[in-house]
């Protein structure tokens, strides 16, 4: 990639469409390409394809039909972005929810800039482009951060150039994509916060994360509370690692007890024995509450 491009890359869409050195149409002769490049063209809906590297995988109804009624009424204020593939057909390279409303409004053609570009160059724009959208769920930020990296092989430092934000910021939305499914999927829908998730971060032990996680939907807590209950894991968590006496190892069969128990109460179960045979079992909670719902379990 050229330092030229990579500047506008820094600056935005709009720079990369005022630099002709993103546009394979420069090659062309000047009476072919202004035919093309940087024009404004009503175009055919049906000669108009979806972009497959467009980063937003949800487009909400009730807003898309919001935007629909608006299109009907005001039409198209601001052009899409398409690219030009061959005699017409063209693919979006920005302004998919644009374009999806207007089918929705009925409309047979839409206003749009026209440019040419390889897939490459096409990648680049859609997802500097979607990034600086509001509207983009953080796991949708956080994979376009990732196939930027991946993908256009760019360093942490350099994504946070290209996306003008610092490498912290960037680092925060890569670091979600370590979550387990079910909270990536909470986080998409809003039944957790971009707070929520990063206390959670915290939490290295799986079972405790879910639970914690499960705690947040059901309690509606807090971040202030998710992070001081991961503080709290944490400070366990380490007081675990001292040096203790060897016991002895569990069995096959005492594993799955303890698994069992695990899953029966929602709480990490510890099951220890000594060389000896004796031992104890230990069921944790996190809150007076908790250890109500254990002890109704254990029907006490």
């Amino acid at each position: 990639m050229s330092s030229n491009k990579k500047n506008a890359l820094g600056r935005g869409l709009s720079a990369l469409l005022e630099n002709s050195g993103t546009d394979i149409t420069s090659s062309l002769p000047a009476d072919k390409a202004s035919q093309t490049a940087g024009n404004i063209a009503m175009i055919g809906i049906e000669l108009i394809e979806a972009n497959p590297f467009q980063p937003r995988t949800e487009f909400e109804k009730e807003s898309l039909l919001e935007l629909a009624q608006s299109i009907k009424e005001l039409g198209i204020i601001q052009p899409i972005t398409v690219r030009k593939l061959g005699y017409d057909k063209f693919q979006i390279i920005s302004g998919e929810r644009r374009f999806r409303a207007s089918q929705v409004a009925g409309l047979h053609e839409i206003p749009a800039y026209i440019r040419i570009a390889n897939d490459q160059a096409m990648l680049e724009m859609a997802l500097v482009e979607n990034i600086q959208r509001q509207e983009l769920n953080p796991i949708e930020v956080a994979l376009s951060y990732k196939r930027l990296i991946e993908e256009c092989h760019l360093t942490q430092e350099e994504l946070g150039e290209r996306v003008g934000k610092n490498r912290s910021t960037t680092a925060n939305y890569l670091r979600l994509l370590k979550l387990p499914a079910q909270i990536q999927a909470a986080l998409k829908s809003q039944e957790i916060s971009m707070g929520h998730a990063r206390a959670l971060l915290a939490i290295e032990d799986e079972d405790v994360l879910l639970y914690i996680f499960r705690k947040i939907v059901a309690e509606n807590l807090s971040v202030r509370k998710v992070e001081e209950l991961a503080r709290q894991t944490g400070e366990e968590q380490n007081s675990t690692t001292a040096p203790k006496k060897k016991g002895s190892e569990l069995s096959f069969d005492e594993q799955k007890l303890k698994e069992d128990l695990s899953k029966l109460f929602g709480t990490k179960i510890k099951l220890k024995k000594s060389t000896e045979g004796k031992g104890n079992i230990v069921i944790p909670f996190k809150s007076e509450k908790d250890l109500i719902r254990i002890k109704e379990l254990l029907d006490l």
